[in-house]
């Protein structure tokens, strides 16, 4: 006699449920393997702005644990590689797949006790209008033996996102020289130390799926050497990690031991002509998690221990000096070199990218900046915070990446009377030059540490340009700020001096 065994149902409902509450997840709890990965980082370190900006990453995720709000202001654009099951049977069908993620990502951005700030814009070649919940999402959907259905989600920053690298290479050339040729091109932007993803073969779309893909596969590097490598893949990813890291970049770009925590590598079979090669980076916010779904209702995702987490504390050292923006002089900031930490007080406004362009346009049409915004020895802050929530003033609100904002700094220093600007990562040689003509500064504060720069904010408020949203004109009045002098009045660049005196100690 058979028995017929029943097959389960998968709900819309709980695919959607089970989205909404991943990313919600995701935006506090960085994944146990990589806070262990950072925690070694931070204990090996031997530079000393390396280690402190590692401090500042691992005591923000701490803090993004236990508050529940986002690791980064930028809480990234969803991707979501979704396996589903040849026999699935969902409860109803007037949804497809694409269209459930995207709900689950709705519900998630636009929660009211932990809003995320939505990125995603629409006509990207055009008016690149933003969405205002994030969605849509990218979704890959993949069609595999069996009933259920399994999911990788993750938000990925644009900062990391944009430094994406693609080649394709001949046949006989050596990928992991092609990794170390092109990974100081990439410079800070994408918030070292992270993970890199690396696709090979197949065709150059299947490449960056790939590359993508791998970056959700748990911190293993430690014990792939331990064991030993077996398979090509394996004996690659230790040689790209071993030499990645002879480079010296350092976390956050200063120069130090650690640039990457780990390498990641997918392949595929390809055209004999070709060897399609993409590198994706992630950064000090790396978010992911998986789940799986069997008809028994939406996943349970079980909160990590606070135990995980290593106790690190920071304190404003001998050389650390306290600086007042309220009275500070084109004297002082003369003063301040290159590598010097400084914990900013006073009033400061913000502005990114959509901010400069309008500036941009008021200024050569001579209307004038707009009432209010008043740049005179004034220093700039480039971020676009999330929402507050509670008590908040304003919610997490890390720097963005300040090489977006080389094309507008000549104009600004030389039309406004700015005073400095701050940011993270690196700038380029034309506006360190600028910088240097104008006896100005660049201050970088750490990516990946936006709920612990949040806190020094203590008053908030729009003065212009409310219609763009998260990236208006605030004005912030902070309390010991923690940056770090990376370009100083004489031009003097610590993304270039740091990592040129780590790579020699390290050769």
């Amino acid at each position: 006699m058979s028995v017929s065994i029943e097959q389960p149902i998968i709900k819309q409902a709980d695919l959607i449920e089970s989205v909404a509450d991943a990313l919600q997840y995701i935006s506090y709890y960085h994944p146990k393997d990589f806070v262990d990965a950072m925690a070694e980082a931070y204990e090996k370190e031997e530079s000393v702005a390396a280690k402190d900006a590692i401090a500042q990453i691992l005591i923000n995720s701490r803090m993004s644990a236990e508050g529940k709000r986002p690791l980064c202001q930028d809480t990234g654009i969803v991707t979501c590689f979704v396996k589903v099951g040849m026999g699935v049977k969902w409860d109803k069908t007037d949804m497809t797949v694409q269209e459930m993620v995207d709900e689950g990502v709705r519900r998630a951005y636009t929660n009211p006790d932990n809003p995320l700030r939505a990125s995603i814009v629409a006509d990207p070649a055009g008016s690149r209008k933003n969405t205002r919940d994030n969605t849509p999402s990218v979704v890959h959907i993949d069609m595999v033996p069996g009933d259920h259905v399994e999911v990788a989600i993750a938000a990925k920053g644009g900062g990391s996102e944009n430094k994406s690298k693609m080649v394709m290479l001949n046949p006989s050339d050596d990928i992991a020289a092609w990794v170390e040729k092109t990974l100081p091109t990439m410079g800070a932007g994408w918030c070292p130390p992270g993970m890199l993803g690396i696709g090979i073969g197949g065709t150059a779309e299947k490449a960056a799926v790939m590359a993508k893909e791998s970056l959700m596969d748990p911190v293993d590097i430690h014990e792939l050497q331990a064991r030993g490598a077996e398979t090509t893949e394996e004996k690659l990813r230790l040689e790209i990690f071993e030499r990645a890291n002879k480079l010296g970049i350092g976390a956050q770009g200063l120069g130090g031991l650690t640039t990457v925590l780990d390498i990641k590598i997918k392949s595929a079979p390809t055209h004999a002509a070709s060897k399609p090669v993409v590198m994706i980076p992630n950064c000090a916010a790396t978010r992911h998690v998986h789940f799986h779904l069997d008809g028994s209702g939406p996943a349970d995702l079980t909160p990590p221990s606070l135990a995980d987490w290593p106790e690190i504390t920071r304190e404003a050292g001998e050389d650390v000096r306290r600086v007042n923006l309220d009275t500070v002089t084109q004297a002082d900031i003369e003063q301040w070199k290159s590598g010097d930490v400084l914990l900013l007080n006073g009033k400061m406004l913000t502005g990114r990218d959509a901010a400069h362009k309008r500036i941009q346009t008021l200024i050569e049409s001579g209307e004038g900046l707009p009432e209010g915004v008043d740049f005179t020895g004034k220093f700039i802050y480039y971020v676009g915070p999330v929402d507050p929530v509670g008590s908040e003033v304003v919610g997490p609100a890390g720097p963005t990446t300040a090489t977006r904002m080389d094309k507008f700094t000549d104009l600004m220093l030389d039309k406004t009377g700015l005073m400095g600007m701050i940011g993270k990562a690196e700038r380029g040689p034309a506006t360190v030059e600028s910088i240097k003509k104008h006896k100005a500064v660049y201050l970088m504060a750490v990516g990946g540490a936006a709920y612990l720069v949040s806190k020094a904010i203590k008053k908030s408020r729009v003065v212009a340009f409310e219609d763009l949203g998260m990236e208006a004109i605030y004005e912030f009045d902070v309390e010991d700020m923690p940056v770090t002098v990376a370009v100083d009045s004489d031009g003097v660049n610590a993304h270039e001096t740091g990592p040129a005196m780590w790579k020699v100690k390290l050769s």
